[in-house]
C-alpha cells in the first residue's frame, strides 16, 4: 500500500532538489531537451530539463537511461510537460539533477497545449485520474510564465566561426521535411553572418559552379517571399539524429539552439544539429519581443536611412573600385529585396561580394568581339545569385578596357584573388572579394516560378 501511495505524490522541483539520494514522483514543463545517443556501454541516454512554479532557473535537469532507442522519450517540443515516478535525486558536482532508472522508474508525456491523455508513456507508467490536474495548473501557470530572454543568454548569426560549437537564439520561419537526409529548418535572428573566404577555383566554375544554396532542393517561390528581406536566414540540418527523432518546430516560435556545429558549403553557412545538441524553448508565436527581435527593430531605424540595409559587415562603406549610376543616399536593396519584389524592369541598388564569374578568362571580357555575356556570381548576407553582364552594360563595366593585362587587374580585385591568378591555371590561394555597389535589374518569364528570374548588372563601372 505504502508504493501505491507513493505513486499518488508528487514533489514540486525546489522540495526534490532538497532530497538526497531519495526517491521522487515530479512534473513538470520541459524548458530543454537533447537527442538520444548510445553511452560508451550498452545503454541509451537522453536529457531533458524540467521546470514548475517553484523552481524555474535553471530548472532540474534530468538524465534518463533506457535499454534501446525504441524505449526512449521522444519530447515533441519544449513547452510539453513530462512527468516522472520513482526516479532518484542525485548531487552532480555543484549540481542538482533527477536520474531516470531504467529498472524502475516510468514517465509520461503531455502537449502543452491542449489535451489529457499523454502522447507517450514508458511501459511502467501507471496513468491516474489526479495527474489531469497537475497537467491543467501546469499549462495554466506556464501560458503566462515569461520565459528569461536576457542579453547575457544570446548569440547570433553574426558570430559565426567555422568548426565550432556555438548557441543560436532564432525565429522558426519554415520546415522542408523530405527526404530523410534532407530535412532542413530554416531560422533567422536578423543578423548577418559574416562573410567566407572561397576556395573554390576560378577554372572550376564552368562545370562545377558555387552552389547558390545549401539545400539541394528547390522551394517555392511563395515560401521564400515569406522570408525576410534582411539579416541571414540559415540553414539548420541534422546529423546522426535517427528519422524519428527530428525536432518538430514551431514555425513563428523563437527557440534557442545550443551546441551546434559551424560548417561551410561552398563558402555558404549552415549549422548542423547533433546527437549533442540541445533545443530550449523561448516562445510561442510573436507573445514575446525577444533580444534579437528588438535589436533587428532597432537595426531598421539606423540613420540615415540610405544605410539601414547595408550589410553590417559593409559598414562604414563598400569598397570604392566600383561606380554606379545611383546617388550615394539612394537607398540600397538585399538582394532578397530583389529576388522577392514583384517589381521587374526597375533598378536596384545593392551592395554585394563578386564571388565568382564565368568565363574566367580576362581574354573572353573583351566586347563585342568576344562572348555576348558574363556570369557574375553576386552574395550579400540574404542569398546568392547569378546575374549577367550584356554588351554595352559589360563594356561600360570593365571601362572600354582592351589590355588583358588591365582586364585581368580588374578582375582580380573584384573577385579579391591573389595577383598571379589566371583563370586558366590552378590556383589555391582562397579569394576574399570586397563588398561593392552594382546596379541590378529584373526580367521575368513566368511570375510564381524563382527559376524564371533572371538578374542583370546595368549601369556599375569597375574601376581599374
Amino acid at each position: 500500500m505504502s508504493a501505491m501511495r507513493d505513486l499518488y505524490h508528487f514533489t514540486n522541483i525546489r522540495s526534490a532538489r532538497n532530497v538526497t539520494r531519495g526517491k521522487v514522483n515530479i512534473i513538470g514543463v520541459v524548458l530543454e531537451h537533447g537527442f538520444p545517443r548510445q553511452t560508451k556501454g550498452t545503454d541509451w541516454y537522453y536529457f531533458v530539463r524540467i521546470i514548475d512554479e517553484t523552481h524555474n532557473d535553471p530548472g532540474l535537469p534530468i538524465q534518463i537511461f533506457f535499454e534501446t532507442m525504441a524505449k526512449s522519450p521522444r519530447v515533441l517540443s519544449p513547452g510539453d510537460i513530462m512527468q516522472f515516478q520513482n526516479v532518484t535525486m542525485k548531487v552532480v558536482g555543484d549540481d542538482v539533477c533527477a536520474v531516470y532508472n531504467k529498472k524502475y522508474s516510468s514517465f509520461a508525456l503531455y502537449n502543452g497545449s491542449d489535451g489529457s491523455v499523454p502522447y507517450q508513456t514508458s511501459e511502467r507508467f501507471r496513468e491516474r485520474d489526479l495527474d489531469k490536474r497537475f497537467v491543467t495548473d501546469l499549462r495554466r501557470w506556464f501560458q503566462d510564465f515569461p520565459i528569461d530572454q536576457g542579453r547575457n543568454d544570446i548569440s547570433i548569426a553574426r558570430h559565426l566561426t567555422e568548426g565550432e560549437h556555438f548557441d543560436l537564439f532564432c525565429k522558426v520561419l519554415y520546415i522542408y521535411d523530405g527526404a530523410e537526409s534532407q530535412w532542413t529548418a530554416f531560422v533567422w535572428d536578423g543578423s548577418d553572418a559574416p562573410p567566407a573566404n572561397i576556395h573554390k577555383k576560378l577554372s572550376e566554375e564552368m562545370h562545377q559552379p558555387l552552389a547558390l544554396h545549401v539545400e539541394t532542393f528547390s522551394l517555392a517561390r511563395d515560401v521564400v517571399c515569406s522570408f525576410p528581406t534582411l539579416g541571414t536566414v540559415l540553414r539548420v540540418i541534422t546529423q546522426d539524429i535517427e528519422p524519428d527523432f527530428l525536432p518538430l518546430f514551431r514555425t513563428g516560435g523563437w527557440i534557442k539552439l545550443s551546441n551546434l556545429l559551424c560548417e561551410l558549403y561552398d563558402g555558404l553557412w549552415r549549422v548542423v544539429l547533433t546527437q549533442y545538441s540541445r533545443i530550449r524553448f523561448a516562445s510561442y508565436g510573436d507573445r514575446f519581443r525577444p533580444v534579437p527581435q528588438r535589436l533587428y527593430d532597432e537595426r531598421l531605424l539606423r540613420n540615415p536611412r540610405s544605410l539601414r540595409r547595408m550589410p553590417q559587415w559593409s559598414l562604414p562603406w563598400p569598397s570604392r573600385i566600383t561606380e554606379v549610376d545611383f546617388d550615394d543616399d539612394c537607398e540600397f536593396h538585399t538582394l532578397m529585396d530583389v529576388v522577392t519584389s514583384p517589381e521587374v524592369m526597375v533598378g536596384y541598388k545593392c551592395v554585394v561580394r563578386v564571388v565568382s564569374i564565368l568565363p574566367c578568362r580576362a581574354m573572353d571580357y573583351h566586347f563585342p568581339v568576344g562572348i555576348c555575356k558574363i556570369r557574375l556570381t553576386l552574395e550579400d548576407p540574404t542569398t546568392r545569385i547569378h546575374a549577367f553582364l550584356y554588351a554595352e552594360d559589360g563594356l561600360k563595366f570593365f571601362e572600354g578596357s582592351s589590355s588583358d593585362e588591365v582586364l585581368s587587374g580588374m578582375r582580380n580585385a573584384l573577385l579579391g584573388a591573389a595577383a598571379n591568378i589566371d583563370g586558366d591555371e590552378g590556383e589555391d590561394t582562397p579569394r576574399n572579394p570586397p563588398w561593392v555597389q552594382v546596379c541590378l535589374r529584373v526580367k521575368c518569364e513566368t511570375e510564381d516560378v524563382l527559376e524564371s528570374r533572371e538578374y542583370m548588372v546595368f549601369g556599375t563601372k569597375l574601376r581599374a
